[in-house]
């Protein structure tokens, strides 16, 4: 229904001017607040991307872990809870994969360039 291009696209295309033509016609106590500009234009493509499918996953491990569903928000409430109260620690099934999956994506979405993430990334690939 809709044409090109898409919202990913303006957004990139947005960023990349202000990077690419703005910053370096920009004084030099403005262009802090360009990069910062361009980079949640970044966050917020990435967001639009990739968001609701991680979204899903998360809630799908977290409905596993903790044995029933509802709302994303009650669960993760709940896991905290348990976690507090020692019902739930690291010696149970799938809690550390489920908070490593989730910082893992909360990271691709934030700070896809932090090296940290991205060595990770690469060793999950080996």
């Amino acid at each position: 229904m809709l044409d090109a291009p898409t919202p990913a696209e303006i957004l990139d295309v947005v960023a990349a001017m202000i990077r690419d033509d703005f910053i370096p016609k920009l004084p030099p106590d403005a262009v802090f607040h360009a990069r910062v500009a361009a980079n949640a234009i970044d966050l917020v493509r990435r967001q639009l991307e990739q968001g609701a499918a991680l979204e899903a996953q998360s809630l799908e491990r977290l409905q596993h872990l903790l044995g029933h569903s509802g709302p994303a928000k009650d669960l993760e409430r709940e896991l905290c809870d348990r976690i507090r109260s020692g019902s739930l620690g690291i010696n149970t099934p799938g809690l550390i994969d489920h908070l490593m999956a989730d910082t893992l994506a909360k990271m691709s979405i934030d700070q896809p360039s932090y090296a940290s993430y991205r060595a990770e990334i690469a060793s999950a690939r080996n």
